[in-house]
């Protein structure tokens, strides 16, 4: 991360998406020896503490070192999502993460990530979550092998997404419940392999809070509009049965004005009179 990383931004609010990002170039650190172990569980601490990009930019400031070919800089702007055919998401390239191991501990890939061709993982009395609904993929099809010791791995598609289990579980599964759900074409495809003991590796098919954010908002919309079309039609039914019950009195007689003739009280007078 550089001082301009986040230029006149430093109140704004980030994102989990954003400090995810910031933790992969921190673990990225620890396997190359930037870091060692005590530094990056207390640049990582820092990490999930922050609430601003103010708070995140300092964490990976002196990231590279000097004399070393830096890698690509994370981006803490806010890049709007592809739309259009899943082409959009098949980027190439060879992945922002290969790998992640939870040791008593956790990881998580998820947000705005490019998956690569071939994704390992292991979990050992921990447990990992791979989240693919915002990434992009470097190929048409990612391969995650995962070893789950007394540990799991939850792993969230995308709608649209084939999936393939060819797991191996002892004592422990991987779950078999989105396997046979054609795909979208174009879009990617999901094998999931490796081995469980004592563990698991579940498989789930989600959309993205955004989209179901929408479909909720379009939800309320449509339920407002069913209600003001119920109530015009309400008030329409009740002025029919106001007609109509001012044509029946227009019928019998009622409800006339002087000039619209006389009542029979009146014709009675008026037959004394001649008498």
């Amino acid at each position: 991360m550089t001082d301009d990383a986040a230029p006149g931004l430093p109140d704004l609010r980030a994102s989990d998406a954003d400090r995810e990002r910031v933790a992969e170039v921190l673990r990225d650190a620890l396997a190359e020896g930037r870091l060692d172990m005590t530094e990056f569980e207390e640049r990582l601490e820092e990490t999930y503490k922050a609430r601003t990009y103010g708070e995140l930019a300092p964490i990976t400031r002196d990231l590279p070192v000097a004399g070393v070919t830096p890698p690509p800089l994370v981006s803490l702007h806010k890049e709007p999502l592809e739309e259009g055919s899943w082409a959009g998401r098949i980027v190439g390239g060879e992945g922002s993460s290969t790998w992640a191991v939870a040791v008593m501990s956790g990881f998580q890939r998820r947000g705005r990530w490019t998956a690569p061709r071939r994704f390992n993982c292991f979990a050992f009395w921990g447990g990992g979550e791979i989240d693919l609904r915002e990434a992009n993929f470097a190929a048409g099809e990612i391969e995650i092998n995962c070893v789950a010791i007394m540990g799991g791995v939850q792993i969230t598609v995308p709608p649209g997404v084939e999936v393939v289990v060819r797991g191996i579980g002892v004592m422990g599964g991987f779950d078999q419940r989105e396997t046979g759900v054609p795909g979208d074409p174009g879009a990617p495809r999901v094998v999931v392999g490796g081995f469980a003991f004592w563990g698991g590796v579940g498989i789930e098919r989600k959309k993205t809070r955004a989209a179901r954010r929408q479909e909720k908002l379009d939800r309320k919309a449509a339920k407002r509009e069913l209600r003001s079309s119920s109530r015009d039609d309400e008030g329409e039914a009740h002025r029919r049965i106001l007609e109509g019950h001012k044509d029946l009195l227009h019928g019998h007689g009622l409800g006339q004005g002087h000039g619209a003739g006389a009542g029979p009280r009146e014709e009675q007078r008026e037959r004394r009179y001649e008498d």
